[in-house]
């Protein structure tokens, strides 16, 4: 992987680069972002840069011995630990390390949704246990192959359970010589704080709109119209604009789903809801999550048509149409609480809620959430 291939992040990739330059690279880092920020590429293109023979002022050589490997992730001084769904079968993450990189390489912005879905384990734990962090401690007492350090990459680090985040712990204390740890994590809350604080931080933010719209234009040939929108509605997460970029063919069918919901809801046509949850309810989980991104997107531009300015909304002809006739449902009154209930929506539908009895709930609540008068929160 090479720092060119990522998305934006200039100031993270200059950031590392001379972090190796200055010869400061810290034992245990922790590269924290958000999902679809390119947290993972960012680590493997710093392990193959730190790993290169022949580094270039910013970037690895890409044609080396150690950069080949790296470009298969066959290095034999290379080791990733992930989540995966414990088995029988299936106890440490060498035992699908096939499956891994394939799906790296296939994607290296993979979500831990696509892992589970390439493994067929939508529905099942994520976790990093106990006998993963024996592992690590057996692989790191060997000495290096090749390169000058043994690196672990750690991903989903915030899915360890307690015993393994204990037994890494003793190792990130007192590491092997020429050793790296590479934490990546999008929960920096979810990882103990004893482990945060033996690692140095690298904090890697979304991925800008102007870069985003670029390498939609650039490698995905969309219109910069639709790379405009697409980067608005992904808010800097590129799997989520790779998801969208899917779902830019059926955007009627979302904005006639959501227009079916909005109908039914408002004066509660009990028919005409049931019909709509059958339909979204036959749908995959990620057109599910995609519709309720999609209903917050139109909820946002609905508010800017009422309170901004409208050259500023995001959105295709027949969605303008519909918004203007929209917009005045949408309020000071009952904003907050429809963009908290989508939200809690899209956070339930992540954990594998019942879909039928999510979307029930958030037809009651949008039937009260329509029809709250705008004075409502003026009298309070």
């Amino acid at each position: 992987m090479l720092f060119s291939e990522i998305i934006g992040q200039q100031a993270v990739k200059e950031r590392l680069v001379r972090s190796v330059a200055e010869g400061r690279i810290s034992h245990a880092q922790l590269f924290l972002g958000p999902q679809g920020s390119g947290n993972l590429a960012l680590a493997v293109a710093y392990a193959q840069y730190i790993s290169c023979v022949n580094k270039q002022p910013a970037d690895s050589c890409g044609t080396c011995s150690s950069c080949v490997k790296y470009n298969k992730l066959i290095h034999p001084d290379l080791h990733f630990v992930y989540p995966v769904a414990l088995s029988k079968d299936v106890r440490v993450s060498t035992d699908v390390a096939p499956k891994w990189r394939e799906s790296f390489l296939d994607n290296p912005y993979i979500t831990l949704y696509n892992w589970f879905e390439s493994l067929d384990a939508e529905n099942k734990q994520a976790v990093i246990g106990v006998e993963e962090s024996g592992e690590v401690l057996r692989k790191l007492s060997l000495t290096t192959y090749e390169a000058e350090y043994k690196i672990m990459v750690i991903w989903q680090a915030e899915k360890m359970n307690q015993a393994s985040a204990n037994k890494l712990l003793k190792i990130l204390e007192e590491p092997p010589d020429k050793t790296l740890f590479l934490l990546v994590c999008e929960s920096e809350d979810q990882l103990l704080r004893t482990i945060v604080s033996r690692t140095q931080l690298i904090k890697i933010p979304k991925i800008s709109d102007t870069d985003l719209m670029n390498v939609l234009v650039e490698s995905h040939g969309l219109s910069p119209e639709n790379a405009e929108r697409t980067a608005h509605l992904a808010d800097g997460n590129y799997a989520e604009a790779l998801l969208l970029l899917n779902e830019n063919e059926n955007a009627a069918q979302n904005l006639s789903g959501f227009q079916k919901l909005m109908r039914a809801s408002l004066k509660f046509n009990p028919q005409g809801v049931f019909a709509w949850i059958d339909e979204m309810s036959a749908a995959g989980r990620e057109r599910q999550k995609n519709f309720i991104n999609y209903a917050l997107h139109i909820i946002r531009e609905s508010m800017i048509v009422n309170y901004g300015d409208a050259s500023l909304i995001k959105l295709g002809k027949d969605e303008q149409e519909f918004v203007k006739k929209f917009a005045p449902f949408i309020h000071a009154a009952n904003i907050e609480r429809f963009m908290d209930e989508l939200n809690k929506a899209h956070y339930h539908m992540e954990r594998n809620a019942n879909a039928k009895i999510l979307f029930m709930d958030l037809a009651f609540k949008f039937n009260e959430l329509l029809n709250v008068p705008k004075q409502e929160l003026a009298s309070r």
